[in-house]
């Protein structure tokens, strides 16, 4: 089965041209290496997969034959991510809340007062 084929199946990407995508700009590796959206893929692969700042890290167990319900996704994978890729990214959830986007406008007179608290904090 092809790699992007399967990583549809597994329901890692929503559509198969997401999937063929990110294949395309190197963010599917299986044993370590970048490889094409044709590849084959077969049991007992390892396959790295980027999505969303998150390096996702899978063993095949077994090819399915078609996409599958999400119940049904752990019969054909055992995801091996290790748990600190989702502790950088709950990291990057926060850090995301206090930024403020260009454009936004002057700041309140209640982040004005947190700024310089903070900013009071760190003299100190």
């Amino acid at each position: 089965m092809r790699i992007d084929k399967f990583l549809w199946c597994v329901r890692y990407f929503k559509t198969r041209s997401l999937a063929t995508n990110a294949c395309k700009k190197g963010k599917v590796k299986v044993n370590d290496q970048v490889v094409k959206p044709s590849r084959e893929v077969y049991p007992t692969e390892k396959i790295m997969v980027r999505i969303k700042q998150v390096n996702y890290q899978l063993t095949i167990l077994e090819l399915p034959k078609s996409r599958m319900g999400a119940k049904l996704v752990d019969i054909y994978r055992t995801d091996t991510t290790p748990k600190s890729e989702f502790e950088a990214q709950e990291l990057l959830k926060y850090s995301k809340d206090y930024y403020r986007t260009k454009g936004e406008g002057r700041p309140t007179k209640k982040s004005r007062r947190d700024i310089e608290d903070y900013l009071d904090f760190d003299d100190n």
